[in-house]
């Protein structure tokens, strides 16, 4: 079994055995060990790694670090161990403390779910604030296991190491910004793309008006890019012949609602709907998937259902008309009960119909 496969097998012991995982010390027998032996060091020899090694500054409190791993009878890596359902952020500045104590270069500190990387890009023998790497066993994406790859005993190369941490901390706080300026765009952004599109002078007044417009701008083009990803992926199944399960009604179904959108070229799905669809999104994932959760647009509504099945309606967003934006609940008789909203977050006034609604496809 490869690299790969061996940390996919652990992710899914992790989703399958955690809840019976009572204690810190089954924490570690269960999660951690496997782990550091996927790595190639052998938890039983400690030439490779040493449990409970010291790392007391002071020599006087008797601090250990859980397990160090070892190399040429130095410590290379220190980790720290917690139940897997205790909150790292609660325990970095203990690991802070052991990595002073030692001269290990890089510090993990985990949970046996989520396991924190650090190093001292900032200040040489002084841990980083911020871990340059952070994986969830449970979501570990295939960028992710590369970059665990390079802690293995065959592959461990300090120096490359190092130069990848370097840019991976970078990356990652760059995209924290990216993520917070999509949320809430900043005051300098807001300036420096107004002064880009506005020909007139820029004054507070006009700021304000465009802080709205950037943000529902931001919104609408990652909307854009979905959209496109999301065609291209269809025409690549279509081109390759990959067959789409559907009951002849559903294709039936599917043929005829084509056939009215072809009538009209007139459908726009507005910025607002589709924030309709995510706030509707965002309450119903309490009962049913996220993924199940689809739209489809019309010249009449904006209908949410799931599966992709316009058979299981969850609402209608009615927002075509401006100054009457409703919302339409289909029961099981196919009968649509509307109510009035004035703004986007009166959706949340309905979390009750839509979760009963999403109820119905469990």
């Amino acid at each position: 079994m490869d690299f790969k496969d061996s940390i996919l097998q652990l992710s899914k012991r992790v989703t399958s055995l955690k809840e019976s995982i009572q204690t810190e010390e089954a924490t570690k027998n269960a999660f951690i060990m496997p782990f550091i032996q996927i790595l190639g060091y052998d938890v039983f020899n400690p030439l490779e790694v040493v449990p409970e090694m010291d790392c007391d500054i002071t020599k006087k409190k008797g601090e250990k670090i859980d397990y160090a791993i070892m190399k040429d009878g130095s410590p290379i890596m220190l980790i720290e161990c917690k139940h897997w359902k205790q909150d790292l952020n609660l325990h970095d500045n203990q690991l802070k403390r052991y990595y002073v104590a030692s001269k290990a270069k890089f510090g993990v500190l985990t949970n046996g779910i989520v396991y924190r990387f650090y190093t001292d890009l900032i200040k040489e023998n002084i841990m980083d604030d911020v871990p340059f790497l952070e994986i969830n066993l449970e979501k570990i994406r295939e960028a992710q296991i590369e970059e665990i790859k390079k802690f293995c005993k065959e592959n461990f190369d300090l120096d490359d190491i190092l130069s990848s941490a370097s840019e991976l901390k970078y990356m990652s706080e760059v995209k924290k910004v990216i993520r917070s300026e999509f949320e809430e765009p900043s005051p300098e952004l807001v300036k420096l793309l107004t002064k880009r599109v506005y020909e007139g002078i820029v004054t507070q007044k006009i700021l304000d008006q465009f802080t709205d417009i950037v943000l529902r701008a931001l919104k609408s083009h990652i909307n854009d890019v979905m959209s496109e990803k999301l065609g291209i992926a269809i025409k690549v199944t279509e081109a390759a012949g990959a067959p789409i399960q559907k009951s002849s009604t559903a294709v039936e179904q599917k043929e005829e609602e084509q056939k009215e959108e072809d009538k009209s070229s007139k459908i726009v799905t507005t910025v607002e709907e589709l924030e309709g669809y995510y706030i509707v999104k965002s309450i119903v994932c309490e009962v049913i998937s996220s993924e199940r959760v689809t739209y489809r647009d019309s010249q009449s509504y904006f209908a949410i259902f799931a599966d992709d099945n316009n058979r299981r309606p969850i609402c209608r967003l009615h927002f075509n008309n401006l100054s009457n934006k409703r919302i339409g609940f289909v029961d099981e008789n196919r009968n649509e009960q509307m109510e009035s909203i004035d703004k986007l977050d009166d959706i949340y006034n309905f979390k009750k119909q839509l979760i009963e609604a999403a109820k119905r496809y469990v």
